[in-house]
């Protein structure tokens, strides 16, 4: 079997992160907690007159390598290779990705070792890789094919209102894959 694991909101923990960066940046900003998010792309949740400003702190230097790994990720991609599944991260980056595409290799190579960093698929159109799986916080993946692989959303409050694919968590990814 074959899983692709989005990285950001999936194994790094983008939603804490952003928010810690968007206090210390801005602490006369709005705030819009994750448990009051409706959109997959944050910046889509603020007004308009502040979105230059969420996607200046999400591309900013050192952001995407600081976040925390969200718990339970690491330990289960540790797992399915354990168990003999074939596991690829499988990520987009930032169209502002002058710090964005480094940044996600250190990130995984900090938390899951230089070898991991050979699994890393990286792309802004998912459609076009081939997996078993791919499991992904974004409830809807388009592109330019009909993927080959089935989605497992990863759960947030942002993309509860999709019913289209299978939702997982890291404490059920087992009968999740097992009975998909």
């Amino acid at each position: 079997m074959l899983v692709l694991v989005d990285q950001d909101g999936v194994l790094a923990d983008f939603e804490s992160g952003f928010h810690a960066a968007w206090a210390a940046r801005h602490p006369e900003a709005p705030r819009i907690p994750v448990s009051e998010r409706r959109t997959f792309r944050v910046v889509d949740d603020y007004p308009p007159e502040w979105r230059d400003r969420v996607r200046a702190v999400c591309s900013a230097k050192g952001f995407f390598r600081s976040l925390a790994p969200i718990p339970g990720a690491l330990q289960a991609l540790r797992a399915m290779l354990a168990e003999g599944i074939d596991v690829r991260i499988c990520t987009a980056p930032l169209d502002a990705y002058e710090h964005c595409v480094l940044e996600k290799y250190q990130w995984i190579e900090d938390h899951l070792g230089h070898e991991f960093t050979r699994r890393v698929v990286m792309t802004k159109d998912k459609t076009l890789v081939h997996g078993d799986w791919l499991v992904d916080d974004n409830p809807i993946i388009v592109g330019s094919r009909t993927p080959a692989w089935r989605h497992a959303i990863y759960d947030a409050p942002y993309n509860r209102g999709a019913t289209q694919a299978t939702r997982m968590t890291w404490a059920d990814w087992r009968q999740v894959l097992a009975n998909g």
